[in-house]
């Protein structure tokens, strides 16, 4: 195995427009990376860049001493030992689970026992032995994914790049089929790339996430340190439900702010008594604190109920402040639109 190097990637297909620009990315060998962003982003593009199904118009990409593609050459996707899972499966019907399985072997020329001995293996990674036998018509669209799974698994890739492959599952089979991912990655030692537009699904698979923005990487960081400590408008608004709000600017190089530092910021912005520059400020709603109507006067910071929505173990808040600004809070109790609120901020992370 090596490590997958991604060179100042480009890609423009002539319309003027670079759909991915200056594009630098090292993946770790053997880790497993989200590349996450909004749809339209570039994300697809850079994955079929790295499989070899379209060819950078700059940069270049490398598996360890190894150049794939640069915008004079690219190597075919057959000889990048890469394997690749697609959103709709891209099983046959009429094949058995262990002959689409067994198929990349069969194009490399691989027959006999060691043939056997790879499909069986691989089918008891992804818990799939006993329906070796079975067509694709017979299985869940969570076993039919497992399938796909096998299949690349099975000619021990380097690199397994994975499409939106949950897109099309409800919530319940997601959950079981994110457990299989992880499960996969770790039996197999593989460098994975997984392409998605759900934050819930990059932090729950990924060892590292990489956000997109029109076509340009954001930063790179683990799950928990690219929810902690975003980078800039762009990734504070796109991971979390937090809200971005302004507030007086703080001297100096400190990012994370706590409730006594947070107090009279929030409360000379609310009051509109503050002046001079400003500073962007990302508060998570686990952060924000809600008291009732009960509050003692003046206490807390004054919010208006915008909206709840009833989520099961708790009501998602969306606040206003006497300001305009908007906030966002967890409620275990039943609250109502139009209710005033105290609040009170306990942590808060500064763009």
């Amino acid at each position: 195995m090596a490590r997958l190097i991604l060179n100042q990637l480009g890609k423009d297909f002539g319309t003027g427009r670079a759909v991915v620009s200056g594009f630098s990315l090292d993946v770790r060998e053997g880790g497993f990376l989200a590349l996450l962003g909004p749809s339209g982003c570039g994300k697809t593009t850079v994955l079929r860049m790295i499989a070899g199904f379209e060819t950078p118009t700059d940069g270049s990409v490398h598996l360890g001493e190894r150049l794939l593609a640069d915008a004079a050459q690219s190597l075919p996707p057959e000889k990048r030992n890469m394997a690749m899972v697609f959103q709709s499966y891209a099983l046959w019907p009429h094949m058995s689970v262990a002959d689409n399985v067994g198929y990349p072997l069969k194009v490399r020329g691989i027959s006999g026992e060691t043939y056997r001995t790879k499909v069986r293996d691989a089918l008891g990674i992804v818990r799939l032995a006993e329906y070796a036998e079975r067509r694709p018509a017979d299985l869940s669209g969570g076993q039919r994914q497992r399938v796909a799974l096998a299949r690349c698994l099975v000619t021990s890739p380097d690199v397994v790049l994975l499409d939106e492959p949950l897109a099309n599952l409800d919530r319940h089979l997601k959950q079981e089929m994110e457990e299989t991912f992880r499960d996969f990655h770790q039996r197999s030692g593989a460098t994975m790339i997984y392409v998605t537009h759900d934050q819930s699904e990059a932090m729950a698979l990924a060892t590292d996430v990489a956000v997109m923005s029109e076509g340009r990487l954001l930063q790179v960081a683990s799950p928990a340190e690219i929810y902690a400590r975003p980078e800039g408008r762009v990734v504070g608004g796109l991971i979390g439900r937090g809200a971005i709000v302004t507030l007086p600017r703080i001297a100096g190089n400190c990012r994370a702010f706590d409730r006594p530092v947070l107090e009279p910021l929030f409360a000379g912005a609310v009051a509109g008594t503050a002046s001079g520059d400003r500073m962007d400020v990302l508060v998570r709603p686990e952060d924000v604190m809600v008291s009732g109507e009960n509050t003692a006067a003046g206490e807390g910071i004054a919010a208006a109920v915008e909206s709840v929505l009833f989520e099961g173990e708790r009501y998602a808040l969306k606040l206003t402040l006497a300001d305009g600004q908007a906030l966002r809070a967890y409620s275990r109790f039943p609250v109502r639109t139009g209710d005033s609120l105290r609040l009170s901020v306990r942590a808060a992370w500064r763009l």
